[in-house]
């Protein structure tokens, strides 16, 4: 599908004065005033629509097919009327530009086909709330754009496997969400940051692991398929960042404890909580603090959190990330003496020759 926004403007100007054609004779005046001006009419309905819808960012060929000449375009430009943002896409009003704007100059600039992708669409979708540095851009394969050259502060990609969503033209072309995040998984440094895209993508409802999974199955080559694959299915069993697939996979899983309900569910009060991992046999929830120390209001949301969970008879252990990853084996240890004392029978095991747990 025709993602260019050009196309539907040129559908909306087929008119006289922002009206469609057949329209009564009494605008006729108005048709021939139009083609004596050497400018577009300012108050042209598609001219305010494309405006609008792109934060008032025009292409000079959008300008052109709006009804300004090359002579008008330029005084325009010279007089600060308007400003350069990209080669050939303009900003049609003074000022700092805001974000959205120069993401516009950006795909217009690329040119047809172009679409927002890697962190710059993870941005747009909502996987993350910190603007990258660059504007990332995708075109399909077959197209070489800024081959000779540079475009300013733009990180050109070219994909074989380009699938933009169709959006009306007053939304960022961008890519789907699930090849975002495939994208930025294959271009990742570690698997913890791989998960975190997966992770952030699932947690924050933006998509589901199954949707993931079928993007992922319509991609000949892809770093790290089976891994992805697994993941996948530890985020839809509610493995929700990267620090609690470390858990269960250096905790839990390589020490022999038993497997517990993530994200489990529980009604308080009025209110609802989420618990990382709770033993519920054993009365044992497991919580799990990020890298980032928390402020306040966090410290007493958590000691809220273990109140409560002491009123309905669960004890509660916190480990941060240090304790699922260089130190897992001493938190195994602990998680098993408790575990025991509630009334576990297992025995847990060495995850390694110089692992102490269980001997």
């Amino acid at each position: 599908m025709n993602n260019d926004p050009r196309s539907f403007w040129s559908g909306l100007s087929t008119g006289v004065c922002g009206y469609p054609q057949g329209g009564e004779e009494g605008l006729q005046a108005c048709r021939g005033a139009r083609r004596v001006r050497d400018v577009a009419d300012e108050n042209d309905l598609s001219w305010q629509f494309l405006l609008q819808g792109q934060s008032r960012v025009v292409s000079r060929q959008q300008a052109r097919d709006g009804g300004l000449t090359r002579a008008t375009i330029d005084w325009r430009l010279e007089s600060g009327a308007w400003r350069r943002l990209q080669r050939g896409a303009y900003a049609a009003f003074t000022g700092d530009p805001p974000r959205e704007a120069k993401l516009w100059a950006a795909v217009l600039r690329v040119g047809p086909g172009a679409a927002l992708s890697h962190e710059t669409a993870a941005e747009v979708h909502g996987l993350t709330d910190k603007p990258s540095s660059q504007i990332h851009v995708s075109v399909p394969a077959e197209r070489h754009p800024g081959r000779h050259r540079k475009i300013g502060g733009v990180v050109i990609h070219r994909s074989r496997c380009l699938r933009p969503p169709w959006q009306p033209p007053w939304q960022l072309p961008r890519t789907t969400v699930e090849d975002t995040v495939l994208d930025l998984v294959a271009k990742a440094r570690t698997f913890d940051d791989a998960y975190g895209w997966i992770s952030a993508a699932v947690g924050r409802r933006l998509t589901s692991a199954e949707l993931l999974g079928q993007a992922l199955a319509s991609r000949p080559r892809i770093r790290w398929r089976a891994w992805i694959t697994g993941a996948l299915q530890d985020a839809a069993d509610g493995v929700h960042s990267p620090l609690e697939r470390n858990y269960v996979y250096g905790v839990e899983r390589a020490h022999g404890l038993p497997a517990a309900r993530r994200q489990a569910r529980r009604r308080h009060g009025s209110g609802t909580r989420y618990l990382d991992n709770l033993y519920e046999e054993y009365g044992l929830c497991v919580e799990l603090d990020g890298l980032a120390a928390h402020p306040a209001e966090g410290r007493w949301r958590d000691t809220r959190r273990d109140n409560a969970n002491q009123l309905q008879d669960t004890r509660t252990l916190r480990y941060g990330w240090p304790d699922a990853t260089v130190h897992r084996c001493r938190t195994a240890a602990e998680i098993a003496a408790v575990l025991r004392r509630l009334g576990w029978q297992g025995t847990p095991h060495p995850c390694s020759r110089t692992c102490p747990v269980g001997r």
